[in-house]
């Protein structure tokens, strides 16, 4: 289970990200969060794991508060969350094995892996989430070879190599075309369904987020619009979190 309680956001500049958020995530829940270009979804998946601090707030995963958690603490909190960028966020000169291979990271001796020493059974552990993708024959070519969507599935592979209980999806789909999102999409669904993974994924389209989601939180200025199933969200619900001027844009 993760709590969020009262979690809010405040950039050097002065911009409040995240204003007074609270919800829970059930293990094994599907949860899209939506909401337009700075309404706070990249920082809410981002504070989850510490990559950006939290200004105020609580986080708690499996009764572990992740807000207090010394470095060495969150280091181990991060083994079991897997994190998927909207660009990838691959070494793109590197093959696509090493790239895998950085899931074990957390895992791994530091000294080991700064000379790009992994055992035998993770390499093979890579092989295996490789093919689980789709990609296993893609393993010693090098990433920037690769097109866009199986770029994603290598950070998908990546991610898989933490054994994660929780995966943070970033915007996985923005900069893909239509038919390669929703190919991505389904491979986050079958780790859902297959493997119990909880997932946390953020995305624009209303459309991808009804096709895979369980539930639905919409952000606008920071601060939760709508909290429910994808079939509630109506016209008007449409207009609260989108603005009045919003045009419905539906993938097929």
């Amino acid at each position: 289970m993760l709590k969020i309680e009262h979690l809010s956001k405040i950039y050097d500049n002065g911009v409040q990200a995240l204003n007074d958020i609270s919800f829970e995530v059930p293990d094994g829940q599907f949860l899209v969060i939506i909401g337009l270009s700075g309404s706070g979804k990249s920082t809410l998946l981002r504070c989850i794991n510490r990559l950006i601090e939290p200004t105020d707030g609580r986080i708690f995963w499996n009764d572990i508060e992740i807000t207090s958690a010394t470095d060495e603490e969150l280091r181990h909190i991060r083994r079991k969350i897997g994190m998927i960028f909207q660009q990838f966020n691959l070494v793109r000169r590197a093959p696509v094995m090493t790239n895998v291979l950085a899931g074990r990271l957390g895992y791994t001796n530091p000294l080991w892996s700064f000379v790009n020493y992994f055992s035998a059974s993770d390499r093979q552990k890579a092989l295996e989430k490789l093919g689980r993708v789709g990609i296993r024959e893609k393993a010693y070519i090098r990433a920037d070879q690769l097109s866009g969507g199986q770029q994603q599935r290598v950070g998908i592979a990546r991610a898989l190599m933490q054994e994660p209980d929780l995966m943070l999806a970033d915007e996985p789909v923005a900069s893909l075309d239509p038919a390669t999102s929703h190919s991505v999409m389904k491979y986050l669904e079958l780790l859902n369904q297959e493997d119990g993974i909880t997932i946390m994924c953020s995305l624009h389209f209303l459309s991808l987020a009804r096709a895979y989601a369980d539930r639905i939180i919409a952000l606008k200025d920071g601060r939760i619009e709508f909290d429910g199933s994808p079939d509630q969200i109506d016209d008007q619900r449409f207009k609260d979190i989108y603005g009045e001027e919003a045009v419905r844009v539906e993938i097929s």
